[in-house]
């Protein structure tokens, strides 16, 4: 058998939630029982500056970059990239390389998108109380639906460029997507054959995974189980009232909490930051996964972001779901439903999530133990598919599509 090496590139969408799965995914992964390890490169390229010159100069500058290794002793022989920069495809068709897109969504949400991208259901939906049903999926209403397909009148943009992406999934040799057999084993089953997809998730660093982390958070001396951790991601916009409700809860349920505002900050009441100096403690940011890791944490009030639901599962920390927009809503439907592992709070007739709904959620997972468990281990699937994977490229056994 003549020696085969692997030389994969990486090509992350510029946004946090897209660059740390695949970070992890490149740094973490790659060492698996079927290679031996060499190294991890970082190679910018060109972003044109604006959308339109980002996919011409995008396209020509990740074409440099490949040449640049043709005739290394490694050269390019796969590209694994972002599903929002589909342009990447045709680059890797062009050098004749294997290509893996990596959904950095649940497969249950890219599944919706690819369905009405195929034609194989109508995008508008006719009842609120209509249940909408898709393949390998459970019963769905319309506030459980992605925000872009909910009110696609009121989200043109966003799906226009999230719709340009399921076009072409089954042009790749593989399709990546961050999550598991064992959360979705329905859906893998019912797109098995659409498109060549691989679960090789959740992205978490595995010694969080293996509690080897020694966190040295503000709570490293509060007892276990006993702080609220409350954050709603990098995109997330809490209006003044809402953060007033999330203030008034925080402090009605007498639990230590830790809060990351980031920009949100200056919506907070005074008098909640001044009070919170006694139970909690207001920050702009923190690494998340070192708290959900510690075992002070008892519960994680979230916007159900997918690599924070993710990360959650991950780490067996039961969650307050709190939706904002995107896949946000699909996410904490399957939280509460699905995989049980958390509730999701209900909002008002005004959209609010109140201080008394906030402070019953957060009692219902702490004080009614509503737990969960981990959803990979070592060895698990997740494990065993990125083996696959690598053994396939490394052996030049796989047939382009």
């Amino acid at each position: 058998m003549s020696n085969h090496k692997g030389h994969v590139v990486v090509l992350t969408y510029p946004a946090q939630g897209h660059i740390n799965p695949l970070a992890t995914l490149a740094t973490n992964h790659y060492t698996v029982k079927s290679i031996h390890a060499t190294t991890v490169g970082v190679e910018p390229i060109s972003d044109g500056y604006d959308e339109e010159s980002f996919k011409s100069v995008g396209s020509r500058t990740l074409s440099e970059l490949i040449s640049k290794f043709k005739d290394s002793a490694s050269p390019v022989n796969c590209l694994v990239y972002d599903s929002l920069l589909p342009r990447a495809l045709d680059v890797a068709r062009q050098f004749g390389i294997y290509r893996a897109v990596f959904l950095t969504n649940s497969a249950s949400v890219c599944s919706m998108y690819w369905h009405i991208d195929h034609g194989q259901l109508t995008l508008l939906v006719k009842q609120e109380t209509e249940p909408v049903l898709f393949p390998g999926l459970p019963s769905l209403g319309l506030s459980d639906l992605p925000s872009f397909l909910a009110q696609p009148s009121s989200n043109s943009a966003y799906l226009a460029v999230i719709m340009e992406n399921f076009g072409c999934l089954d042009k790749n040799d593989w399709v990546f997507c961050n999550s598991s057999e064992e959360m979705e084993d329905k859906l893998v089953k019912a797109m098995s054959g659409l498109w060549p997809l691989v679960m090789v998730g959740p992205m978490v660093p595995s010694a969080y995974l293996d509690q080897q982390i020694n966190g040295d958070i503000a709570y490293e001396t509060k007892p276990p189980k006993s702080v609220i951790y409350v954050s709603f991601g990098s995109m997330s916009d809490i209006t003044t009232k809402q953060a007033d409700e999330i203030a008034c809860g925080l402090i009605a349920s007498n639990i230590y909490f830790l809060l990351v505002a980031k920009d949100s900050i200056n919506n907070l009441p005074i008098e909640f930051i001044n009070s919170a100096q006694e139970r909690g403690l207001v920050v702009p940011w923190c690494n998340q996964l070192e708290v959900l890791a510690h075992q002070a944490v008892a519960c994680f009030v979230t916007h159900c972001g997918w690599n924070s639901t993710l990360e959650a599962l991950s780490l067996g920390v039961p969650m307050v779901a709190m939706p904002q927009w995107s896949d946000q809503p699909t996410n904490a439907k399957f939280v509460e439903e699905l995989w049980q592992v958390g509730v999701k709070a209900k909002k008002n007739k005004e959209g609010l999530v109140t201080r008394d709904e906030l402070e019953m959620c957060i009692k219902e997972v702490t004080v009614g133990k509503r737990t969960c468990n981990r959803a990979v281990r070592l060895g698990g699937s997740s494990d065993k598919n990125l083996n696959e994977f690598v053994v396939k490229l490394v052996r030049g056994e796989v047939k382009k599509a």
